[in-house]
């Protein structure tokens, strides 16, 4: 793929500060990574209907896109998370804070009608299709419903009694309650669960097991545990080759893990928390699952670092090993790190990566690849800003960052939006829900 012209990374770069993506000159070194498009970036204003304008569109927004490309908002479902397309062309959106699966029918020359297909459901989340059969995720439990024409026929449920604020164990003590699936081609259904809290080592051991990815059989409901260790594997998705992918919400606070002086005030720094090593560590792992694959949580952190442990060493995202957990795994017994395979990819810690997709054609000037709704960090300072991501995808290899769709993210740290997940509909488009600003925007790649 050519790079862009000097001219071109100089305007891109430009935008990018000016929507507080890149640190300006004497920020700190780990304030964001610089990952200008391969197509170069420009600020696009958000075209938005005088219908759907109301806050946060009641101004003027820009977002930054590759060359070429254009942005409109397209509907306004409250609280808008993940994305499916349906077999007649329809887009599926998920609100879990509503109880409701929202329809959104695209019209010619007009925005799209909405109307609920499903509503009183438990958190629904995670949506997939097989042939006209929709999976739903509620927080508890997994459904499978005849799809045709905009309607759904009765509810069948396929797996049962799923931990969430309501299991009685917990006493309402559950972080990360939202299920996701997805559905491989031999029929195969996956389903992400959340790990309790941010280190809740006893999930490993729990029935159905947390943090991890079950394999089900829709037929009979029974399941087993494909992948381990994986405190929040959201983004979850089957890739056009067959393989599954999960994009993870890995933990925070990491205590340094070396017994050497990190911070350079002259005392060893092994099981302090440290600001600037919690800003950049663990990264959060894109990796592909295969049967007993283990991510490590809480016991294992993918690392970063290109000279592990060393302060301001350079950043790298691509085939990662891992780090002992000093808090949980101190002299290495609950888990030898050196024997996990290293994640296939990353993205900088605190991105807090959500939705997960694969395009099913080439995207202009960018090819095949994932898609990623990264929702921005929390807790964080300075913030990762939120934006969608792209990675190239061939030869069951993951490429590195892009940064597709961004600008959501003042240079003091304000949001107007956060992009939760984006999708590739049947006209070619992406589609990115955004559940802070209740949207559902329509990204055009040029002709």
């Amino acid at each position: 793929m050519p790079r862009p012209s000097r001219p071109l990374l100089a305007a891109a770069t430009a935008a990018l500060l000016a929507a507080g993506l890149l640190p300006a000159a004497g920020a700190p070194a780990s304030a964001a990574p610089v990952r200008p498009p391969e197509t170069g970036a420009g600020a696009v204003v958000l075209a938005v209907p005088t219908d759907l304008s109301w806050a946060p569109f009641d101004q003027p927004r820009s977002v930054t896109l590759p060359l070429g490309w254009t942005a409109s908002v397209w509907a306004r479902p409250t609280k808008a998370r993940l994305e499916a397309w349906t077999p007649d062309g329809r887009l599926l959106v998920s609100r879990p804070a509503d109880g409701v699966v929202t329809l959104l029918t695209p019209q010619a020359g007009s925005r799209p009608t909405s109307t609920p297909l499903l509503t009183g459901l438990r958190k629904p989340h995670g949506l997939a299709f097989d042939g006209s059969t929709l999976y739903v995720a509620e927080s508890n439990r997994i459904d499978r419903y005849a799809y045709a024409d905009g309607a759904v026929g009765p509810r069948t449920t396929v797996l049962d009694g799923l931990p969430d604020t309501e299991s009685p164990d917990l006493h309402g003590a559950y972080a990360h309650a939202l299920k996701n699936v997805a559905l491989a081609p031999d029929h195969r259904l996956f389903v992400s669960i959340g790990s309790t809290t941010n280190t809740s080592a006893e999930d490993r051991d729990e029935s159905p097991e947390r943090a991890a990815v079950l394999r089900v059989d829709p037929a009979t409901g029974k399941y087993t545990t494909y992948a381990h260790g994986i405190r929040n594997g959201t983004g979850l998705a089957v890739a056009p080759d067959g393989a599954l992918w999960t994009a993870v919400n890995n933990r925070d606070n990491v205590r340094y893990a070396y017994a050497r002086d990190y911070d350079g005030d002259g005392t060893e720094d092994l099981g302090d928390l440290i600001t600037d090593y919690v800003n950049d560590h663990p990264l959060e792992p894109l990796a592909k699952l295969t049967p007993d694959r283990d991510l490590g949580w809480p016991y294992c952190n993918p690392d970063p670092d290109e000279r592990r442990g060393v302060a301001r060493t350079a950043l790298r995202y691509e085939e990662r090993g891992f780090v002992r957990d000093v808090q949980l795994n101190p002299a290495s017994t609950k888990m030898d790190c050196s024997t996990l395979p290293p994640v296939e990819q990353g993205l900088p810690a605190h991105s807090a990566p959500l939705g997960l997709s694969f395009t099913h054609d080439d995207l202009p000037g960018l090819g095949a690849g994932a898609l990623v709704g990264v929702h921005g960090s929390w807790n964080r300072t300075p913030p990762r800003a939120p934006e969608v991501a792209f990675f190239a995808y061939a030869d069951g290899r993951m490429g590195g960052q892009q940064t597709l769709m961004g600008g959501f993210q003042a240079g003091d740290g304000s949001r107007w939006g956060r992009p939760v997940a984006a999708v590739q509909g049947p006209d070619g488009a992406l589609y990115v829900s955004d559940d802070i600003a209740d949207a559902i925007y329509r990204l055009v790649p040029p002709a």
